[in-house]
């Protein structure tokens, strides 16, 4: 398994839309924009394109986006679930049908329109619920940060973690996207007492420990790395990738386990570690899942930053800032200051740092560990330079 994707796929080219509030464009144009774009950016043309993989959440779109691309024949497509969970999923499901033949060239992307409040699905009050959320919404958890704040409180009673351990995670992203112009965040400097006096949305996170909601689109093109040496832009390489969920895991509520705070990111971790040649230790820069900051130290735990209740005091004296700490993460700004379009825009800056072209590039960074959801079914990826 390790040597079937080990550094055999690459990242070619990358497109993207504005993010934005309300913009015009259907999900079906934006996607489209950000394919073409990223088609463009690799020096392919739209006819070579023979494999897709999506979000399930993009709602079978595959055919809608081959036929106004104007894409060849499609020999691969596939879609990757749990939201959040998805983005290094459909990139690792794309590089590994590169790499067995199933297409030549693949897309992954995805889409969102999420900015209009009655869009959400937790505005949806009078939906009769069923799954998961028939257990835990009608006794109060109505919103996806009402159940992080549940294991943030636990994590803070557990390890001594402070709400300045997670201001250190919202100062450090949004002083990356105040360095991005393509950042929603761009320009809005943000300080430690604006983020205490903020407002609460679910204790114990305020405003600033939330991800943004943004329109807007994004999307990679992958092939095999021996192609990807001829084509237009240095090829990012796809090192290692893996998918992971726990033992007894509930999506979102994984209160009622053994470990609450033993999240999907550690069964991922074992197998994106074991896929490797290189550890954390030789990671140079991160882009980790940043829905809401308590996702940060429980991510720098999973994938072996540091131990298990440390990830909070990790964050001090500026460690995940650019370009003086000893892991830079989220360098575009991420979930929480440059845009949430389901984690995608992590995987396009893990690109861009590999390329050298971040706009808090890494002195001499040679790969990347970039991250999906920690609470769902996730995924990850490590990007090598190549």
């Amino acid at each position: 398994m390790a040597q079937l994707i080990q550094d055999r796929a690459a990242i070619v080219g990358i497109g993207q839309t504005a993010f934005g509030k309300g913009l015009p464009e259907s999900e079906l144009s934006l996607a489209c924009q950000a394919i073409s774009a990223a088609i463009d950016d690799a020096g392919l043309r739209p006819a070579d394109v023979d494999g897709l993989a999506m979000f399930s959440m993009e709602n079978g779109r595959e055919v809608e986006i081959a036929r106004n691309v104007g894409l060849g024949e499609i020999t691969y497509f596939g879609e990757v679930g749990y939201g959040g969970g998805a983005g290094c999923g459909a990139v690792g499901h794309a590089a590994m049908a590169v790499v067995t033949g199933q297409c030549e060239v693949a897309v992954a992307w995805r889409a969102r329109k999420r900015a209009d409040k009655g869009s959400r699905p937790w505005a949806n009050v009078a939906a009769r619920l069923g799954g998961a959320p028939q257990w835990s919404r009608p006794f109060g958890l109505l919103r996806p940060v009402d159940e992080i704040a549940l294991l943030a409180r636990r994590y803070m009673h557990e390890y001594g973690a402070t709400r300045d351990h997670l201001a250190n995670v919202a100062l450090a992203f949004r002083k990356h996207a105040n360095r991005n112009p393509a950042a929603t965040m761009y320009e809005k400097p943000l300080t430690r007492a604006q983020y205490m006096n903020a407002r609460w949305i679910s204790e114990p996170l305020c405003l600033f420990d939330n991800c943004l909601e943004t329109d807007g689109a994004l999307a990679v093109v992958i092939t095999r790395a021996s192609r990807a040496r001829d084509l237009a832009q240095p090829p990012v390489l796809i090192h290692s990738f893996a998918q992971g969920f726990g033992r007894q895991h509930q999506v979102m509520t994984n209160y009622f386990c053994d470990d609450p705070l033993l999240g999907p990111g550690w069964a991922c971790a074992k197998r994106l570690w074991a896929n490797s040649e290189i550890g954390p230790r030789d990671i140079s820069c991160a882009q980790l899942y940043d829905a809401f900051s308590p996702l940060v130290p429980l991510s720098l735990e999973a994938y072996g930053f540091c131990d298990r209740g440390e990830g909070g005091s990790f964050t001090d004296d500026g460690a995940l800032e650019w370009p003086h700490g000893r892991l830079p993460t989220n360098t575009a700004g991420g979930g929480m200051s440059e845009a949430y379009v389901h984690g995608f825009n992590l995987v396009l800056e893990g690109v861009r740092q590999m390329r050298g072209t971040s706009t808090a590039q890494v002195e001499r960074a040679s790969s990347c560990l970039v991250t999906s959801g920690e609470g769902v079914p996730t995924s990850a990826l490590v990007l090598r330079r190549d």
